[in-house]
């Protein structure tokens, strides 16, 4: 399966700084209004809903009418599609030249509708199977995921990672770390509504029976890591818990779809949380605490639980870690049981600090010595969260796109042959 859509171009923003001198009861409250003044006041984003036709004959009216880049790239976040932009229509407006900008934009659009439906015109038109026939094809999955692909063997691969997002980027201080009210001179980076590359991230991983193994994390001064970003935690859920986890909840047929030109079953599907082996970790979030006075540093460990702040407040980090209920989509093939295609939605609440993790795994056959393995290819993660945590600005949210390719897949080294 190859993803070649046309290479990237980088952007970044100016930062709005805005010293404040924090400490006084009173300033903190109005450092809070400066903040709720700077959403308030950033630019409106609704969003125009179009369809993959439309933006496609939009693209081509502003190469026509010979649109620079950077107007092209603003007018495109500006949209919402209603419907999945596929990889081979985005590879279809190549025709209209797009700069950087435009092709980054382009990318965004194709990574938040990755879990819609295509337009109704790329559907096929054949009828629904009978239910005897639908069981037929999920007893061919559940066979699939306990025979072939949980004994896939230890793999290894690199996996390119794409992040892009919008949002506030954190606090900073003069030491360089991240917080909501942090010593020193506190700034801010302006809200920005729009999501723009971040950039792009290359590391080697391992894989066995399927299962993406977690990698070591490396220990850090500040658990808010040095550019601000939350991370994500967890290798994942297995393939074939989520067959069971489906079985066991409420599974329907939805529709047939094409998958890489063939005929697909697409099933749809809804675990309660009490049926749930979903599990949500995702590292860290600032915690506000008054403290009465000036607060005192943990140094008894490498990684302080504490940072001292004037004012009479001390900032801790924690993770979120869940245990949601989750709903999702299955794209089977009908004639083998090879899962090609996954879904999943965990059910989180508007006031958790994670707030969405929607996730889209495809899966496609790859080469490894003298032998074909099904294994993932290309997966895209949309996540939301309040990256201020329990801090008094907790409204302001956070929303970061994930596309990731896995290239490269070898035979990994067992632990027989590390000895």
């Amino acid at each position: 399966m190859d993803y070649n859509f046309f290479s990237f171009g980088m952007s970044g923003d100016r930062q709005a700084k805005c010293p404040f001198p924090p400490g006084r009861k009173t300033m903190r409250k109005l450092f809070v209004l400066l903040w709720i003044f700077t959403f308030l006041a950033a630019p409106s984003h609704a969003s125009t809903k179009v369809t993959v036709q439309q933006l496609s004959t939009m693209l081509d009216e502003l190469h026509q009418q010979g649109k620079p880049d950077e107007a092209v790239a603003t007018k495109l976040k500006e949209l919402e599609l209603t419907e999945q932009l596929s990889l081979a229509t985005m590879n279809s407006f190549t025709r209209d030249q797009p700069g950087p900008l435009t092709t980054t934009q382009i990318r965004i659009l194709g990574v938040e509708s990755a879990l819609l439906p295509p337009p109704p015109s790329d559907l096929p038109s054949d009828a629904a199977p009978d239910r005897p026939a639908q069981a037929a094809i999920m007893s061919r999955a559940l066979d699939y995921a306990a025979k072939q692909y949980a004994q896939l063997p230890k793999l290894s691969a690199d996996k390119q990672t794409i992040r892009f997002q919008n949002g506030v980027t954190g606090v900073h201080t003069n030491s360089g770390t991240f917080s909501n009210f942090a010593s020193g001179d506190p700034g801010m980076n302006a809200v920005n509504p729009y999501l723009l590359m971040l950039g792009v991230h290359t590391a080697p991983v391992e894989s066995e029976h399927g299962i993406e193994l977690p990698q070591p994390v490396e220990k850090q001064k500040n658990p808010a890591s040095q550019n601000g970003q939350i991370s994500q935690g967890g290798a994942g859920l297995v393939l074939g818990v989520i067959l069971v986890d489906a079985a066991k909840g409420n599974l329907s047929w939805l529709r047939w779809e094409m998958v890489d030109g063939k005929k697909t079953a697409v099933f749809s599907f809804a675990v309660p949380k009490k049926q749930s082996h979903y599990k949500v970790n995702y590292c860290c979030f600032p915690v506000i605490e008054n403290i009465g006075g000036a607060g005192a540093v943990n140094q008894g460990t490498s990684m302080p639980s504490i940072m001292a702040q004037p004012g009479g407040t001390a900032t801790s980090f924690k993770s979120f870690k869940a245990d949601p209920g989750y709903h999702g989509e299955l794209f089977i093939d009908p004639e083998t049981g090879t899962i090609v295609r996954l879904i999943t939605k965990a059910d989180l609440k508007p006031t958790d600090l994670v707030q969405q993790e929607d996730i889209r795994v495809d899966y496609g056959p790859v080469e490894v010595g003298d032998k074909s393995y099904v294994v993932p290819v290309h997966s895209m993660i949309l996540t939301q969260v309040a990256p201020n945590g329990d801090a008094l600005v907790k409204y302001s949210t956070r929303r970061t796109l994930f596309d990731v390719t896995y290239q490269n897949y070898k035979l990994g080294e067992t632990n027989s042959a590390k000895n």
